[in-house]
């Protein structure tokens, strides 16, 4: 449904001609004029349907999937599109643009096609370089979502202070309802804006206020206004993404009893935190892609492991057999795509050097850039003075093939061990050198691989 037409080639062929200083000039008018004109095109197809926008740097995945589950288990057709893919009730298709909010052209026509097939809702990723191409003008949003902000495209943006500025255009734009997380320390850059309704979620403040939370090996629970939610989805901070989602059912008149069964039938969300395998040793896919959600991962996995082993310390203290299984956390890394926010990746190199046993550095999205010297910044961030203790036992190799990488985490692996890959989560394809995108999946190769190496052992 998203190949390129006519129209994108004539596009980028008239922006080659222009002089670079000469197009960011007028680049503002020129997008507000596509994105008006492709609302035109195909009739403002939004104005009939709700449309829930879904902001913030983390999490933006994971409650958009939920609110769309939630919404339609009400009884509602549903569309819903972001780097997760595409949906059109019940028809889905795979995302494989590498571009989380589609082109105006592209994002008019899908809005158009849902409301076709009778979608009443459609529940949408907006992402700060769609708002900073006009790609939400000619949109009517019912509802906007904030999840979190932290640091990011800052090379695309120029600044901190233009990323965040762009998302509150979603909030500017957005008059019913909006959707807060309270918790976030720039939670008051988006929930001062004016809007008919709007509600707060979080762990300690808040409308929605989770408590008792607990993490297990199966997943998160907690509590909520008298309502017991016991989710497959770990970490707290996929509490935060649950609380997102209820918050919007709230608003949108469904109750939590009648969400609880939606959110605890998700056995996980496709490429966020999703295990491949659990036995005999743990395998995961993520995302990852920011300082922070790397911590959280990594933390999320690691408190799984040590309550492992507590749990062998306990059986051992009761006279049961010592047991030599081994709870090591093996990462498999790469880097933010070549040419953007290159500041994350000796970020990426500390924090995989505080929090992993085994770091294998690998090739992740070069695009134009020289994959030796990304992972060559990555690794500088081993060399951090708070790691001096540490440097000397730090286990760490460099594969440039990714899919040698993930075999060797794979064969170095033991009983209890934790593999855990990030960067691309469910992405279909790997950008490299020449605007050309291979095709590739960390899950599938990760089920080839245990294929091979089970069968051979």
């Amino acid at each position: 449904m998203f190949k390129e037409g006519l129209l994108d080639k004539i596009l980028r062929g008239i922006k080659k001609l222009i002089p670079r200083s000469v197009f960011d000039f007028f680049a503002p008018m020129y997008h507000a004029t596509l994105a008006y004109a492709g609302a035109l095109i195909y009739g403002f197809p939004s104005r009939t349907m709700k449309v829930i926008g879904v902001t913030g740097t983390k999490g933006k995945s994971t409650v958009t999937y939920l609110i769309s589950q939630i919404l339609e288990a009400n009884g509602n057709e549903v569309a819903a599109i972001g780097s997760l893919g595409y949906k059109i009730k019940d028809k889905e298709w795979p995302n494989t643009l590498k571009m989380t909010m589609p082109g105006r052209f592209r994002l008019q026509r899908f809005l158009r096609e849902a409301k076709r097939a009778g979608c009443k809702y459609v529940v949408l990723e907006v992402t700060s370089e769609g708002i900073k191409q006009k790609r939400h003008l000619g949109i009517s949003f019912d509802c906007a979502v904030f999840t979190n902000l932290h640091k990011e495209h800052l090379e695309s943006h120029g600044s901190f202070e233009n990323y965040y500025q762009a998302k509150q255009e979603l909030f500017k734009k957005t008059q019913n309802i909006h959707v807060v997380n309270a918790e976030d320390k720039y939670a008051d850059l988006f929930g001062n804006f004016s809007a008919k309704h709007k509600i707060f979620f979080g762990l300690t403040k808040g409308d929605l206020v989770a408590h008792g939370v607990k993490s297990s090996s199966e997943g998160t629970s907690f509590e909520l206004y008298g309502t017991e939610f016991n989710t497959h989805l770990a970490g707290e901070f996929n509490v935060m993404n649950c609380l997102a989602a209820l918050a919007v059912g709230a608003m949108y008149k469904i109750d939590l009893p009648t969400m609880k069964p939606v959110l605890e039938s998700i056995k996980f969300i496709s490429g966020r935190m999703e295990f491949v395998q659990r036995e005999p040793f743990g395998v995961v896919v993520d995302y990852a892609h920011t300082p922070e959600s790397l911590i959280q991962v990594y933390q999320t996995l690691g408190q799984q492991m040590a309550n492992g082993k507590w749990q062998m310390a306990k059986n051992e203290k009761e006279g049961h057999k010592p047991s030599t299984i081994s709870h090591k956390l093996i990462c498999v890394l790469g880097a933010a795509g070549g040419g953007r926010d290159k500041w994350k990746r000796q970020e990426f190199g500390r924090i995989a050097a505080e929090c992993c046993d085994e770091i294998i550095l690998t090739d992740e999205d070069p695009y134009d850039e020289n994959p030796d010297e990304i992972l060559n910044q990555i690794e500088s961030g081993f060399s951090s003075q708070t790691l001096n203790s540490k440097l000397e036992t730090l286990n760490y190799t460099k594969i440039l093939d990714r899919r040698e990488a993930i075999k060797t985490a794979l064969t170095f692996a033991q009983e209890g061990d934790t593999v855990i890959i990030t960067g691309k989560g469910s992405e279909t394809s790997m950008a490299v050198a020449g605007g050309k995108k291979i095709p590739w999946s960390d899950r599938d190769v990760v089920r080839e691989l245990l294929h091979l190496i089970f069968e051979v052992k």
